[in-house]
């Protein structure tokens, strides 16, 4: 509970213009891109620098008060819902590209920035930030580090901790702890760094950033290889890893995404095929088109009934803009779209294809899925209405279902968007009750009093998706 007194220092610590708790702000900073979770905060609170982060931080633990840090809200388990009150955290105003080291091929930021402002900052200067989740456009580097964003371009060059080489952060105490550095070797005590980014706001607040940037690719070509057999599709992706070539991108749409996709970005994309792989290759000019043409005769003899090459930079930009725009194009078909993701081997993709398809039958739910092929994230998206509460109830059969199914042929959960309290209530089906009271304990040491994020990660009871209001 936030009282006058709290209030009041709270406003002296950051200003009563970086104060909100009107009604109105505490209903838009209720949720966040998750359907079916809101909770109201206390306050919402937006500090100048880590000065002020330290004394709110301070503050809330004397006080038992919970802290939700928040970048753009764009996350998927409702990571920044602030599901049991206290203060939403927000970092507008931390928002800056601190350095660019040529020498060091680094980039270190605040946690504010926008990822696409990232990937601009490095291409300006001829250098190369990979990860790119679909959010990129909005969502704040912050955000991406929380939750280990991943994206199409996963693949060949990893997902966010693949690119963190430090972290200053805020502990649950209001101490500040730097973690790594400028440093392609280190080795010195646990790897706080990595052990922070994928908290998902649970162990800290992040402050500072020391991003690695790599040189640029001189190209890339894109091709679209369309099929009419799933299992046709999986069999292309093995075998052109088999063949050790690693593209940027392998991205898989099914026939139901595909034709809404088309519908929604009407770029002439085929609707009569079960699925199509979407497939870039980026490196010096003669080893992309050796491998472009090698992955194309891979499709064709794994029985493509057509493969294109992208004639134009133009073109190849329409595809992957089809392709990102595949969530944006299935929301519009019902009022409630719930895109989740689990990841299996790449040599499960088509029996996990498979399973979904029969799940959803079975259930009677719409499930639409597409992903990345290429590490074998797959995102079974559900198109479906949250005020139908018996179809939600089969919903969430189907969606713990498709959970186990993954696990059972080698994967997990969730390959990018987190656990959040989406996937709590399934965290014990990959890491078991050990692994659980493992993470409990990293937690209880760092955060005793459990103010940072709290009910996040790890479930206290099997809540699903419901809509909770303080």
């Amino acid at each position: 509970m936030i009282t006058s007194e709290i209030k009041d220092k709270l406003i002296h610590i950051v200003g009563s213009e970086n104060y909100q708790d009107s009604a109105a702000s505490k209903l838009a900073y209720s949720y966040d891109a998750t359907p079916q979770y809101q909770s109201m905060p206390a306050a919402i609170v937006a500090p100048r620098n880590k000065q002020e982060i330290t004394a709110i931080v301070q503050l809330c633990n004397e006080h038992v008060i919970p802290i939700v840090p928040r970048g753009s809200g764009t996350n998927l388990c409702a990571g920044t819902c602030p599901t049991e009150g206290g203060i939403v955290l927000l970092f507008k105003h931390l928002n800056r590209m601190l350095e660019i080291d040529e020498d060091n091929l680094t980039i270190t930021v605040q946690p504010g920035v926008i990822t696409q402002e990232i990937i601009q900052a490095a291409e300006a200067k001829g250098l190369f930030y990979p990860p790119d989740p679909s959010s990129m456009k909005i969502s704040t580097i912050g955000g991406n580090i929380n939750e280990n964003s991943g994206g199409l371009r996963g693949l060949k060059y990893g997902v966010t901790k693949d690119y963190v080489l430090g972290l200053e952060v805020v502990l649950p105490n209001g101490d500040i702890m730097r973690t790594g550095g400028k440093l392609a070797k280190d080795v010195a005590g646990y790897d706080f760094t990595h052990l922070l980014v994928g908290s998902e706001g649970t162990l800290g607040i992040i402050t500072e950033a020391i991003l690695k940037l790599v040189p640029m690719p001189a190209s890339k070509k894109t091709m679209l290889a369309l099929y009419q057999d799933m299992e046709a599709a999986a069999a292309s992706v093995s075998e052109i890893i088999r063949q050790q070539m690693i593209p940027v991108t392998m991205e898989f749409l099914d026939q139901p995404t595909l034709q809404v996709v088309e519908d929604y970005a009407q770029i002439g994309l085929p609707t009569d095929v079960e699925a199509v792989l979407l497939i870039e290759q980026d490196g010096p000019n003669e080893i992309v088109e050796q491998d472009i043409k090698k992955m194309a005769a891979i499709c064709e003899q794994k029985q493509a009934v057509s493969v294109r090459i992208a004639e134009s930079a133009e073109e190849a930009d329409k595809l992957r803009t089809a392709r990102r725009s595949a969530l944006s194009a299935l929301a519009r078909l019902h009022p409630t779209t719930i895109l989740e993701d689990a990841t299996v081997p790449r040599s499960a993709i088509a029996p996990m294809v498979k399973a979904i398809n029969h799940i959803a039958e079975k259930y009677e739910v719409t499930i639409c899925t597409f992903g990345h092929a290429g590490d074998g994230n797959l995102h079974p998206t559900c198109l479906t209405d949250s005020r139908n509460q018996e179809e939600m109830e089969r919903v969430e059969q189907a969606f713990e279902e498709i959970f186990m199914k993954a696990v059972e042929l080698g994967g997990t959960i969730t390959g990018e968007h987190g656990v959040g309290m989406m996937k709590a209530p399934y965290l014990h089906l990959k890491l078991g009750k050990t692994g659980i009271e493992a993470m409990r304990a990293v937690k209880q040491a760092l955060d005793p009093n459990q103010i940072m994020n709290p009910g996040k990660i790890f479930a206290n009871d099997m809540r699903k998706r419901v809509v909770m209001n303080k």
